[in-house]
């Protein structure tokens, strides 16, 4: 009468013999393994060993300043300055100067890393000095400047020097928002200077004299010449928006209903003095006109200058470290335990995968057709490398 296995038999019978392949050869996967770890563990003594570096600074603080908020009453001044120091995340602008070629050319002469890294090429001493070196921007602000090397007084004297050429770069560059402010403000305050300069000079020659500069012959002359100020602005503000703003959108078209709303202003004040006394008096007032349309652009560019001035100071492009990078007492390389121990799993595991091949192989060479194909696959990998 036939038997019929309970279930699971297979299960447990495969099991047993998994278990029995690991017994008998247990030797090799427990002796061999740690005696590959031991190895690893002193060729990573015999390795030299690597120290890092590590300094941290925080970066310039963009701050709401007093000019950005009076930025608000100047209309088209103000959303001109505005876009010009739109900055999203300023540490990684840093982080990006840190990382450019400039500064790193200047390391390598300094340091003489061609040399140091036995390299050909300066790009050859730049990429061994990009892989020695990790810089990242933390979300506590600060950012992290972090040097490898063999020495750990070379490794802390190259990671100071990233913050210093970092501070030399930028004191060149407009980064911050009241760098971009006051550099924005210089550039219109120098052209608007030598326009009413010309404008002093027509009206001069106009044959009034130095004390009839300072006398206002119409009210309405300054009253236009301060809207041709304000149109001058508005028409400034949207050539820079058209840079990244389509005509359709919503900031786009105000700005457009604001400047024909200073050009309706304009030309209803210019009605009363269309019709002058004489060509005399109409090319005085003209010129006037003109004068104090410079002198009031002059006026607005000179107080956000001075005002950009102070914020610069006082959030200061000064870069403060938090802490100074010293030379490292312990080595960061090799991790000669962590070596040993991974060494160790790693080819157990590479052994136990061996051990069950090879008795795989031995079970189906007692199968006669499993047989016949591995002597099949024998032959053709003889024939493969010329061999057969």
């Amino acid at each position: 009468m036939p038997t019929h296995s309970a279930p699971g038999d297979d299960e447990q019978i495969n099991l047993v013999d998994l278990l029995q392949v690991i017994v008998e050869n247990l030797r090799l996967l427990v002796f061999l393994p740690l005696t590959l770890g031991l190895l690893a563990l002193g060729i990573a003594f015999a390795v030299p060993p690597t120290f890092t570096a590590v300094t941290r600074f925080m970066p310039p603080q963009q701050q709401q300043s007093s000019a950005a908020m009076m930025l608000q009453s100047l209309g088209a001044l103000g959303g001109l300055a505005g876009a010009a120091a739109g900055l999203k995340n300023p540490n990684d602008q840093y982080v990006a100067l840190l990382q450019s070629e400039t500064i790193a050319n200047i390391l390598v002469d300094r340091f003489k890393l061609v040399a140091r890294y036995e390299s050909e090429f300066r790009v050859d001493a730049r990429k061994e000095l990009a892989d020695s070196s990790k810089i990242m921007a933390g979300k506590d602000g600060l950012i992290s400047v972090e040097v490898d090397d063999k020495d750990p007084t070379f490794a802390a004297d190259l990671a100071n020097a990233y913050v210093d050429e970092l501070g030399k770069l930028t004191s060149g560059l407009t980064v911050t928002e009241a760098q971009q402010r006051r550099a924005f403000f210089e550039a219109q305050l120098v052209q608007t200077r030598n326009n009413l300069i010309k404008a002093e000079l027509a009206l001069k020659s106009s044959g009034i004299n130095s004390s009839a500069l300072k006398s206002n012959p119409e009210a309405a002359v300054r009253a236009v010449a301060e809207l041709q100020a304000q149109i001058a602005a508005q028409e400034v503000k949207l050539g820079s928006l058209r840079g990244y703003l389509a005509e359709t959108a919503p900031d786009f078209k105000q700005a457009q209903t604001e400047l024909a709303a200073l050009r309706a202003q304009l030309s209803k004040a210019e009605r009363p003095t269309a019709a002058p006394a004489s060509s005399a008096d109409a090319d005085y007032v003209a010129r006037y006109r003109d004068f104090k349309y410079h002198e009031t652009l002059f006026d607005l560019f000179a107080k956000q200058f001075e005002l950009a001035k102070v914020d610069e100071a006082r959030e200061g492009a000064v870069i403060q470290v938090v802490d100074v990078a010293q030379p490292p007492e312990r080595k960061s390389k090799p991790r000669k335990a962590l070596i040993a121990i991974l060494t160790t799993l790693g080819s157990g595991m590479l052994l136990l995968i061996y051990v069950f091949v090879r008795q795989s192989l031995r079970n189906s060479r007692l199968d006669p057709s499993s047989a016949e194909k591995i002597n099949r696959l024998e032959l053709a990998w003889r024939r493969a490398f010329g061999r057969g």
